[in-house]
């Protein structure tokens, strides 16, 4: 059987090259970059105001590469020229000092020698940052297209494992609760057996923050093979599981050392999954909306009486 055209968005007519799209999607191309594009990259991140009061040669001696190697990052990024990316990075750099001012810096992660109140600040920060990093790197027409898809679909089958499996628990609850068929698999074996049961009709998505792990990537790629249409959600978008995907919706959380980069991960990806639930539920309203208050009744009646809760200390 031909597989059948999965419902896509119209393509952009520009890409966003704004300061925070722009360092967003450095961020998101660092995984994928070769070797001597990457340490460009990497010298813009770690400074991006300095980096921009830099010549492209001087900036090429920085990364250890040549002038060629730094125009091609330009068109890798987005930017069609070094002038243009100067002017995107102090724009970046003025942005960032704004929105900052004694907030700990966005490349910092948490030390051995961090107070209570400094880790408190650095994490909350990083996750906004993330949020808002998200939000504007998200292409809302390729947004429009998976809630269509999700809308229109006989199920919903959905592949996480790790960190990534309680995003796609979280989304698998939420359309669940609306009369939705949907599945979450966070085995590879058991995933992969759902997938044999897909077609034409049904989406397969996907949830992995570096868009290369095999226990997500195979069933997805599966998916596609069986002709349903398949969604990714990553943070690089030029990944294994990005090229697998007819859609893909994209994250911009800055992985850190210590990790707290996974914690931020997690949160861009619960922000996206809230995005394309409530695009889907809107599109039924008064169902959606008779639904979740069935579902709530359902579980309300479980809550422990008024006169039976422990009065608060002091009374």
């Amino acid at each position: 059987m031909a597989r059948q055209e999965p419902p896509r968005a119209p393509a952009q007519s520009a890409q966003d090259t704004s300061p925070a799209a722009t360092l967003a999607r450095i961020h998101a191309a660092l995984p994928s970059l070769p070797p001597s594009e990457r340490r460009v990259a990497e010298a813009v991140l770690t400074d991006p105001a300095q980096a921009s009061e830099l010549s492209i040669s001087a900036l090429a001696e920085r990364a250890a590469t040549s002038v060629a190697t730094v125009m091609r990052f330009c068109r890798t990024i987005g930017i069609g020229n070094y002038p243009q990316l100067r002017l995107t990075l102090a724009a970046a750099a003025a942005r960032e000092s704004a929105l900052g001012g004694e907030r700990p810096a966005p490349s910092t992660d948490i030390s051995a020698t961090d107070t209570l109140s400094e880790i408190v600040s650095k994490i909350i920060y990083n996750e906004v940052r993330a949020l808002e990093d998200s939000g504007e790197e998200l292409d809302v027409e390729v947004l429009r297209g998976a809630v269509d898809a999700v809308a229109a679909a006989r199920r919903i089958d959905i592949f996480g494992v790790g960190a990534s499996a309680f995003v796609g628990q979280d989304l698998h609850q939420k359309l669940h609760r609306i009369g939705r068929m949907a599945f979450v698999w966070t085995d590879r074996h058991a995933a992969l057996t759902a997938t044999a049961l897909l077609g034409p009709g049904d989406v397969a998505l996907a949830i992995s923050h570096s868009g290369e792990t095999e226990d997500t990537v195979e069933p997805l790629q599966a998916a596609a093979e069986r002709g349903a249409t398949t969604i990714a959600l990553t943070n690089v978008p030029r990944s294994s599981l990005a090229e697998s995907a007819d859609l893909v919706l994209t994250t911009c959380a800055r992985e850190t050392p210590f990790r707290s980069g996974a914690t931020v991960s997690r949160i861009a990806q619960l922000a996206v999954i809230d995005c394309l639930f409530v695009g889907v539920a809107q599109r039924s309203f008064d169902a959606t909306t008779a639904a979740l208050e069935k579902t709530y009744r359902a579980v309300y009646r479980r809550r422990r009486p008024q006169s039976q809760r422990r009065a608060p200390a002091g009374d």
